[in-house]
């Protein structure tokens, strides 16, 4: 299993990675989630892979540390609301510019 959400996650911020160096607004905002998604999946898997253990620091033999699915609820609407705020600005961009690519080109009479 672990094999398995390791791949997820190398899959997960390669696609990410990809779609961030795109020149267009959206597939960067799509790598930026995609990005987001790969560091939930590390995170709670940093809290050991067990099924159908309790989070709780007990009795039990064995447990899966409630900490890191604390980090990922935080981190869930802290990705949601960046990504709002992220969308904005490239609707913006994309109003006042009537083009949505995320470079600049050089201005002619600079050369």
């Amino acid at each position: 299993m672990e094999i398995l959400v390791a791949s997820a996650i190398g899959i997960l911020t390669a696609g990410g990675l990809y779609l961030v160096l795109r020149l267009r607004t959206f597939p960067v905002i799509m790598g930026i989630s995609l990005l987001t998604y790969a560091v939930n999946v590390f995170l709670f898997a940093s809290g050991r892979l067990t099924v159908g253990a309790p989070p709780i620091l007990g009795d039990a033999t064995t447990y899966t540390d409630p900490l890191p699915q604390a980090l990922v609820l935080t981190a869930i609407v802290i990705s949601f609301g960046m990504t709002a705020v992220v969308v904005m600005i490239a609707l913006g961009a994309y109003l006042g510019g009537d083009d949505d690519r995320v470079d600049d080109p050089a201005p002619e009479d600079a050369l």
